[in-house]
């Protein structure tokens, strides 16, 4: 069946390593521990590739430090407890940190307008705050997407503070009012550490070593701020493919959001100062591990630059990062004042996953029986197939389906446990209540997405070819090419489609009239609205001269 196709046109044997002893009766059976940490890392333990390093800390002392596998294949060199790694995102609680300092300076105020200092962001109509860009609720459109868009994804060109500025200023709406949701993006901590520079007088760098780096002890730490300076110690992160190992390093001098160069020894010592603190105060630290809140009372998960959960009933306050091939995972059970931190330069390093085991490892005793699943329901034939097939979300037309095989229930690849036989529930605890008109779908913070029910399609050529021509963005500085080709794209329901291509998975649609409103970050494919507007995470692409068979004027 012919399709609908998109072009873009651009308009061993561990290394050295220290492990000191726990006493047994204080963390649970921490005899053999390093012997148990070893097997976590086994993967790695071969000098033949990456790998990782490991620490942990325990009532504010470090007891063990290990490091796994290479730091550099081309010339040899292993992995260390004091290896350089890039931290991904777990780099955004110093951001965070840093404007907490000035907040407590009485520099800013969270609740500040970003505006004040960033006047390059565009005016939305709406304050966004300071807060709202640390906790996530900010609306902010992540540039890195949007640069991905226009052909160029981060690690293709070397991206600056300047492109972010540029990109931002050019958007012309948030995904959503700030505080309304919770979505992901690193422009706003790309924002943070430009506004800290500029509230402050220095650079970011120079900001965080002097009031946080150097009080802490943090002396193998400091920024990406330039990818081209030499940096000793450091590992070379590494993808692997059918051939072996390829490097994949983040040649880009974007900050803030990601970026941190570290050692875990170092992470350790950061964690400390949230029990013990050498940067802030009490309050200080207090505040920083606040979860936020939306504008209707609900809690979110997210302080700042910090996560707050639990983890087999233990309070668990953590972050994960990756950068290109870096991974990394930082925790911390204040309750018991265990720490862990994991940090690998291999795309397959599964930091989170390492991260966790140690830490049951440590933890030992004091990991308390999780609940058990909640009650099942049979459902019948009928019942099932009442709610299987085709829905999209009625604010973003983001589709959703609903299968069955194998007995098991599914939204998209993820298993639903029947309760009722129209009430569900995921393994992560969202609750999916469906009946024969659409579904209303509430995740663990109690947002609630409502779908509709929608019939699949199968468009014949001649309407396809309805799609066909160039569309352009003065948002993304880029152009679509929608041409007709068998296999490219798949019909998903009218005005919708989806597609393997650039960075996107799932194109979405909107009926005549309604209202365009993305609700993530992220992109997520292409949507046609009324047949003449392209919609992709949230930037519209309207028809180019071209496509309405006039000659195209200079713009």
């Amino acid at each position: 069946m012919p399709s609908v196709s998109f072009s873009r046109l651009i308009c061993v044997v561990a290394s050295a390593a220290v492990f000191i002893g726990v006493p047994a009766e204080r963390f649970g059976q921490t005899t053999g521990a390093d012997a148990k940490v070893d097997a976590i890392f086994a993967k790695w333990t071969n000098l033949s590739g990456p790998g990782c390093s490991v620490a942990v800390g325990v009532d504010g002392r470090p007891v063990l430090a290990k490091a796994y596998g290479m730091a550099d294949l081309e010339h040899d060199i292993k992995n260390t407890p004091d290896t350089i790694f890039e931290a991904g995102s777990v780099s955004k609680q110093f951001t965070a940190a840093a404007v907490l300092l000035l907040a407590h300076d009485g520099k800013l105020s969270l609740d500040d307008p970003v505006r004040k200092y960033i006047p390059e962001l565009p005016d939305y109509g709406t304050t966004l705050t300071i807060r709202h860009m640390l906790n996530h609720t900010s609306g902010l459109r992540d540039w890195g997407n949007i640069a991905a868009i226009a052909g160029w994804p981060r690690t293709s060109r070397v991206y600056t503070h300047a492109h972010v500025l540029e990109i931002v200023s050019r958007q012309r709406s948030l995904n959503f009012p700030p505080g309304s949701h919770w979505s992901y993006t690193n422009t706003g901590y790309n924002l943070a550490a430009i506004l800290v520079s500029r509230v402050s007088g220095m650079s970011f760098s120079d900001f965080t070593k002097r009031r946080i780096f150097e009080p802490v002890g943090m002396t193998h730490t400091s920024w990406r701020d330039d990818h081209t300076r030499v940096v000793k110690g450091r590992a070379i992160a590494y993808s692997e493919q059918p051939d072996g190992f390829h490097t994949l390093m983040p040649f880009e001098n974007v900050h803030g959001n990601g970026g941190l160069l570290t050692t875990v020894g170092d992470l350790l010592k950061w964690n400390e100062n949230f029990a013990d603190p050498k940067v802030g105060d009490a309050s200080f630290v207090a505040q920083q591990q606040q979860p936020g809140k939306f504008n209707d009372g609900r809690s979110l998960d997210y302080a700042f630059g910090l996560f707050v959960g639990s983890y087999k009933g233990l309070r668990e306050i953590y972050h994960s990062g990756s950068t290109a091939g870096y991974n990394a995972f930082l925790t911390r059970y204040p309750d018991q004042r265990v720490s862990v931190a994991v940090l690998c330069n291999a795309t397959t390093g599964a930091a989170t996953q390492y991260a966790h085991a140690v830490a049951d490892t440590y933890l030992g005793n004091h990991i308390r029986t999780e609940p058990g699943p909640a009650a099942k329901y049979t459902l019948t034939e009928k019942e099932t197939n009442s709610v299987l097939g085709l829905y999209r979300d009625a604010e973003t037309g983001n589709p959703l389906t609903i299968s069955a095989a194998s007995g098991t229930l599914r939204s998209g690849n993820v298993p639903l446990t029947a309760l009722s036989a129209s009430r569900f529930v995921t393994p992560l605890g969202n609750i999916y209540e469906i009946d024969g008109k659409g579904a209303r779908v509430t995740d663990a913070l109690g947002t609630v997405v409502r779908y509709e029910r929608v019939e699949p399609v199968k468009p014949d050529s001649d309407q396809l070819q309805e799609y066909v021509g160039t569309y352009a963005s003065d948002e993304a500085e880029t152009s679509i090419t929608v041409a007709v080709e068998k296999g490219a794209v798949t019909p998903v329901y009218a005005d919708a489609f989806s597609t393997q291509g650039i960075n996107g998975y799932i194109q979405t649609g909107w009926r005549p009239g309604d209202a365009i409103q993305r609700v993530t970050g992220s992109r997520v494919g292409l949507a046609f609205h009324k047949k003449t507007r392209i919609q992709d995470a949230g930037i519209t692409f309207s028809p180019s001269c071209a496509a309405r068979g006039e000659p195209d004027r200079p713009r």
